[in-house]
């Protein structure tokens, strides 16, 4: 009996995906991503024209920029588990409207204050939708082979958003005021809500129990305070408002892992990491978002400040990176078949390590070939990498748990954004900052200033002027260079420690059995006696 009832609920699984047009509903659910994708980055071009408009405090500014990441990332795991209880499509259709609520409010707003609370409205709202189309695509595909081709395109539709951020910000601001790089998002919010409504399914998971408020506010006030604690990290600061935030969220993290070991209905079933594939996976998520988002900030630093391009040559300048990395994710679903998730990882953490290396013959003179081809290569690596391991992430984990494993390795994604900006950014400044001692003409206090950062050096070199001027200004360019060098060498050997964690990985790609109807007792009953006949 038992064994009739879970191939009814299997089967109920597979009719959820093959009522719907699944194909349509993938498109909904790019739509829905590229919208959280952009947002991600289409402030960072509008940060002077804030600036000078709303005149926020440099603590203001810090959260105009940060208020957005911190609360997505923090409430990731939040809605991704509620969406499992009260319905993906449901937390997904309150994340629309909460987004065009949050936009408009951005749009609009008069002060820094009120820009603030729309920004962390909207990481609420990114927060609903990032794990529910991963949760609702997991759901929509139950066959492995069909859901590898969509998890393709979502993460190639990811780049695209990431990419097109920054472009469409400066459009944006060229023909608009600040408010219209947050406006473009309600018509788009408009159109989602009723094809939403009307084409997605809705899907929840098979566990009733309650569901675990006190444990859901601890992982988001834990998350935040890693997150806040590593941001800071990154943006150079090392005193008792950077270690607090850290020590606190590795405690609220530590209860809340504890609480949910004791419970019979967890908020996160911790049992899936003691799946490899799942716990290996996640892994390789972090390490290669570590990567990506360190290097492509201080490369955009490069092309800025050594090469002297402007921000939009900068942007075309990395758009080779984005449009390898849409192939790859295109390539993804049918590399898999062919190499199998292990092979498929493994390779793709070589691929960008060897990208990494390419890079390191980057000068002071601008050799295009040379970043095209390091661009294309870590772009085509780093989304072999990501499409693997999310694929094996979600393909561990159990339908009804779809959201939290979606929410795990969203969160993963931000926390290995966070800590490679902290981590590299580190190394860069430590490579950076020892080749401005000692110049000559330049005064100490000078030099002191100027190793902060490349863009203040410059600053100091042009009030200083002459020829101390200059020689603080030469010294500057071939010390940020160097610290670029030393900044990619220990990528490439966080590459490769992804590429060994990496074995653990499946061989093959295990794909389910096709769905097979099951039939009524009197019909079984009847076929068996009509073949006894025969």
């Amino acid at each position: 009996m038992s064994g009739t009832t879970t191939a009814a609920v299997a089967l109920r699984r597979r009719a959820a995906g093959a009522g719907a047009n699944r194909w349509v509903v993938l498109v909904v659910l790019c739509v829905s991503l590229l919208l959280v994708a952009v947002d991600a980055t289409v402030l960072h071009v509008a940060v002077p024209a804030v600036t000078e408009d709303l005149r926020p405090g440099a603590m203001e500014l810090l959260w105009i920029v940060d208020a957005y990441p911190l609360v997505c990332a923090s409430l990731l795991i939040l809605f991704g588990t509620l969406g499992d209880r009260v319905g993906r499509r449901r937390v997904l259709l309150l994340g629309y409207a909460l987004f065009g609520v949050a936009s408009g409010a951005a749009a609009l707003a008069d002060n820094a204050q009120v820009l603030i609370v729309a920004r962390a409205l909207l990481g609420v709202g990114g927060a609903m939708i990032m794990p529910a189309t991963l949760s609702i695509l997991r759901q929509v595909f139950p066959d492995r082979r069909e859901r590898a081709l969509a998890i393709g395109v979502w993460s190639a539709v990811a780049a695209v958003g990431a990419a097109v951020g920054p472009l469409l910000g400066g459009f944006l601001l060229e023909h608009f005021w600040w408010g219209s790089v947050f406006l473009v998002n309600i018509p788009l919010m408009l159109v989602s809500l009723p094809v939403g409504r009307l084409l997605l399914p809705e899907s929840k998971g098979d566990d009733n129990g309650p569901w675990d408020v006190a444990g859901a506010l601890t992982a988001a006030a834990g998350l935040f305070a890693v997150v806040l604690g590593v941001k800071r990290l990154g943006g150079g600061a090392f005193g008792v408002w950077t270690v607090l935030p850290l020590l606190v969220g590795a405690g609220l993290l530590t209860v809340f892992v504890r609480r949910q070991r004791r419970r019979a209905h967890p908020l996160v079933d911790l049992r899936m990491f003691a799946r490899p594939a799942f716990s290996t996976s996640v892994g390789c998520i972090v390490l290669a978002m570590l990567a990506l988002v360190g290097l492509e900030l201080i490369a955009a630093q490069y092309l800025q400040l050594v090469l002297g391009l402007s921000p939009l040559e900068t942007g075309l300048r990395l758009l080779p990176l984005t449009i390898a990395a849409m192939a790859a994710g295109l390539a993804g679903a049918r590399m898999l078949r062919r190499f199998g998730p292990r092979r498929m990882v493994c390779s793709g953490f070589c691929l960008t390590a060897a990208a990494v290396v390419v890079l390191t013959a980057m000068g002071g003179q601008d050799d295009w070939p040379l970043l095209l081809t390091g661009f294309v290569l870590l772009g085509f690596g780093l989304e072999t990498t990501l499409f693997g391991a999310y694929e094996s992430m979600l393909s561990e984990a159990p339908p009804d748990r779809a959201g939290g494993a979606a929410a795990i390795g969203e969160t993963s994604y931000q926390l290995g954004a966070g800590m490679g900006i902290a981590l590299l950014g580190s190394v860069m400044n430590a490579a950076y900052a020892p080749g401005l001692t000692g110049i000559p003409g330049v005064p100490a206090a000078a030099s002191s200033a100027a190793s902060h950062s490349l863009g203040e050096a410059y600053e100091v070199a042009d009030r200083l002027g002459g020829p101390a001027g200059a020689a603080l200004r030469h010294a500057a360019r071939h010390s940020f260079v160097h610290g670029l060098h030393v900044t990619l060498l220990v990528s490439a050997g966080l590459l490769l420690l992804g590429a060994a964690m990496a074995l653990r990985l499946p061989r093959a790609m295990q794909c389910e059995p096709p769905a097979v109807e099951v039939p009524a007792p009197r019909e079984a009953a009847e076929r068996r006696v009509s073949e006894l006949k025969v």
